[in-house]
């Protein structure tokens, strides 16, 4: 199948047999195969009825387009004249996951390296029970995960992370020291308490939106001109602001109780970017990447097995990456199942990780 001035699908037909020399030897030439993985139960070998550039293809029609198994199968019979089962569609989804999954160890030790990451998660289903889809994205990879919400999904991938980590409230981000906060998600927080008609709530929540936008502020004129401390200009400021969360701290109103509250548990991450202007206000970037999957995850209702879960992640994440450089993944992907359907190492990644 190839691409060149539009889609043209080709069978190639493959012969196998034995040759005899003088010596009574027999060679014989068989199939490609990539030896078995306890973690995967689906095969990787040229004994296939796809190719591997429409394997690519159909990847592209899932994970980027969107298409359920069905929607592939009608578009494949109907564009390209190709009857492909729902489950032969199923199990080339699983067999692209396993073939990229040892680019993965090069996505993880990027992160491991990278001096800024943001980290995001979202609701998932797989198989009808709630799990995690987590992002983990520095200006140079995405990587994807599907588990829990609990630490150790992501422990043991920042086990060597010493930069600074990007997120929003959630607890579990509290274990690492050089953590930043998204003021972004703040913002929202407050808007909505200043837009309640609940007195107190609209009023905590307009001083802290006009702090919130002071100190914005401060940080882009710092980002403009030579190093400047923002910690020691706005310290008045900051204790002012401190003062004011304190004496909300055990509002009868709920969610200006919260706020307070998170300010305070929070607060040396909030403010780490005032000692820093250099380093982002906010979390939009892996939020953006997440963007795309929440769509897909409330198309296709998730995933069905552990397994899916896995080549879904898998994908996603290579798919992301390239596409981070500006590069076409589908190309890649079609090199990585031809050379493990042969055994063969993974190609290497067409661009440098290098941080």
């Amino acid at each position: 199948m190839e691409t060149e001035g539009g889609l043209r699908v080709t069978h190639i037909k493959h012969l196998y047999g034995g040759v005899r020399c003088e010596c009574g030897h027999v060679t014989h030439t068989q199939p490609g195969r990539c030896a078995q993985e306890e973690e995967w139960s689906v095969k990787l070998t040229e004994w296939h009825l796809v190719g591997s550039t429409l394997l690519s293809l159909i990847i592209c029609l899932s994970q980027r387009l969107r298409l359920s198994r069905p929607k592939i199968k009608e578009f494949l019979q109907d564009w390209l004249g190709i009857d492909l089962s729902v489950g032969c569609i199923n199990q080339c989804l699983h067999e692209g996951g396993r073939a990229v999954a040892p680019v993965e160890e090069e996505l993880i030790e990027a992160v491991k390296q990278s001096g800024l990451l943001h980290v995001d998660e979202t609701p998932w289903k797989e198989n009808g029970q709630l799990k995690w889809l987590w992002v983990l994205t520095t200006h140079s990879v995405v990587l994807f995960l599907i588990g829990s919400r609990k630490a150790e999904v992501i422990a043991d991938y920042l086990d060597e992370f010493g930069g600074w980590l990007m997120s929003d409230g959630y607890g579990v981000y509290r274990a690492y020291g050089q953590r930043l906060r998204c003021w972004a998600h703040l913002l929202r927080k407050a808007r909505g308490l200043a837009e309640s008609s609940h007195q107190t709530a609209h009023q905590f929540g307009a001083k802290i939106v006009e702090w919130l936008r002071l100190f914005m502020e401060a940080v882009y004129r710092a980002r403009e001109g030579p190093t400047a401390h923002l910690k020691e200009e706005l310290a008045e400021e900051l204790a002012a602001f401190q003062c004011w969360c304190e004496q909300h701290r055990e509002s009868e109103h709920e969610k200006t109780r919260q706020l307070a509250r998170e300010f305070l548990n929070d607060w040396e991450a909030i403010w780490s970017v005032l000692a820093h202007p250099d380093l982002p206000l906010t979390n939009n970037l892996a939020e953006q990447f997440l963007r795309h999957w929440v769509i897909a995850r409330r198309i296709s209702f998730g995933t069905r097995s552990p397994q899916g879960s896995r080549a879904f992640a898998l994908l996603a994440s290579v798919i992301e990456t390239c596409r981070l450089h500006l590069v076409s993944p589908w190309p890649y992907l079609a090199q990585v199942i031809a050379a493990r359907r042969k055994g063969e190492p993974v190609p290497p990644l067409p661009f440098s990780l290098a941080c």
